[in-house]
């Protein structure tokens, strides 16, 4: 692909005029020879920094795959994929990963794609069925190498990597340095480009605040503070799935507008949680630690840490979901008697509650689940002219939609939401009768 065509992609779709300096630091390097190593946060723009140099490098289609993208968790291949789809012009991207329908994707893969985007454990596993073909592939990237590691991948990576004996670049981009990388990658005299985040910097745009806990259990003391934090998305970290589950279930109660994150969850659930998250339909999320990297959420403002992390590790990618590039943010450390407070946490100073304060956390959208998505040839301008033409909103009221393959996620304003489905209960969309309901967890 043309680089001018890449770059075009990328304002149409995500209004992008420029790159950051670490995207054009990586397209710089990729015009020498060598494997890449790209050191940088997530939620630093490094998707479309190794997306522009694969794509710069791929053919015109020919029947053979060129390119396989491996990133350690479902949300993150789908982040990529959706990218890759929106600016990989002429080119068939699929992704595959658990949790996702096989018999599509063994579909999917009866056509050769350019590019495959997935989760390690899913990709082996279609090899190992001779459902795709790896043998011609010439650019790999391992994204987020250092969590795939981390989550135990090592032995699929190996066992994949084995049958790629005609790689030419290697791409590995890792939120964190890697002291060793296992000889299976066979990466040597790589090309570092180096802007993971200094630390001091981060903490320049992030004020830590230590919140005390009267009671052991913090739960009054959280509803207290999510009354006193500025509206803003906030997450709300907890180090087990259970307590996740408990938070969330109380704030629900008390009528707080609370979703929830973590591995227990179905993939649709999940998926919905972001999705609602992002576009309006709560602003808080309760999460485990799951939820602190490889998460396509944008603007929080608030982090809560509801139980001390831990490691500093963990400690260090939880309030990395907010101050993002350039931006500023606000962590609260929940804090009772019975807490040990480690040494690499630091306050800028102690938060004090107002006991009357009004809750201004709000969620001004709700979410329309349509059983129905791309399998099913409905594209987002069917949704769109769909609901403006016949739910009585203006288009123009409309939030974001997502867009899956067998079901969509769209925002509404929240005041309308029951007379919107009223409106269209008995309609068809494209002469197909469809499901719709409102979205919930």
């Amino acid at each position: 692909m043309k680089q001018k065509d890449i770059l075009a992609g990328l304002k149409e779709k995500y209004h992008i005029e420029e790159l950051n300096d670490m995207q054009k630091d990586v397209l710089s390097t990729s015009n020498q020879d060598g494997d890449i190593i790209l050191l940088s946060p997530t939620g630093s723009g490094k998707t479309i920094a190794f997306l522009i140099p694969v794509l710069k490098a791929l053919k015109e289609p020919n029947g053979n795959l060129q390119a396989v993208i491996i990133a350690p968790s479902r949300e993150l291949v789908m982040q990529i994929g959706k990218v890759a789809r929106d600016i990989a012009i002429g080119h068939k991207v699929t992704c595959c990963y658990g949790g996702h329908n096989v018999i599509d994707e063994k579909q999917s893969l009866s056509v050769t794609p350019s590019i495959i985007v997935s989760t390690p454990g899913r990709l082996l596993d279609h090899i190992k069925r001779d459902h795709i073909n790896v043998h011609s592939t010439r650019l790999l990237v391992l994204d987020e190498f250092d969590k795939s590691l981390e989550l135990g991948f090592q032995d699929e990576m190996r066992r994949i990597l084995r049958r790629m004996p005609n790689i030419g670049r290697r791409y590995l981009t890792s939120a964190t340095n890697i002291d060793e990388i296992p000889d299976f990658v066979r990466i040597f005299k790589p090309q570092i480009v180096d802007f993971s985040e200094n630390k001091d910097e981060l903490d320049q745009r992030t004020t830590i605040l230590r919140v005390n806990s009267d009671d052991k259990d913090k739960l009054q003391a959280l509803f207290k503070l999510l009354r006193n934090v500025p509206n803003g998305r906030t997450i709300v970290f907890a180090n087990y799935r259970d307590a996740v589950e408990r938070i969330y279930y109380f704030l629900k109660d008390n009528d707080v507008p609370v979703g929830v994150y973590h591995g227990g969850l179905e993939q649709i659930d999940r998926e919905k949680a972001i999705s609602m998250f992002n576009n309006g339909s709560y602003s808080v999320m309760i999460t485990t630690d799951l939820g602190a990297r490889g998460l396509d959420i944008t603007e929080v403002m608030n982090i809560i840490h509801y139980h001390i992390p831990i490691t500093e590790e963990i400690y260090t990618h939880r309030n990395g979901r907010t101050a993002r590039i350039n931006a500023t943010g606000n962590v609260y450390v929940l804090v009772n008697s019975t807490d040990k407070l480690p040494e690499y946490m630091k306050f800028d100073g102690k938060f004090t509650m107002n006991d009357d304060a009004e809750m201004q956390l709000s969620a001004p959208f709700a979410t329309l689940f349509f059983q129905a998505g791309k399998k099913e040839k409905i594209s987002r301008g069917d949704i769109l002219g769909f609901l403006s033409n016949n739910g009585g909103i203006d288009g123009k009221e409309i939030g974001a939609i997502d867009l899956h393959d067998h079901y969509a996620l769209v925002a509404v304003p929240i005041h309308k939401a029951n007379d919107i489905l009223n409106r269209i209960a008995k309609l068809k969309i494209k002469n197909k009768r469809v499901r719709i309901t409102l979205a919930t967890i």
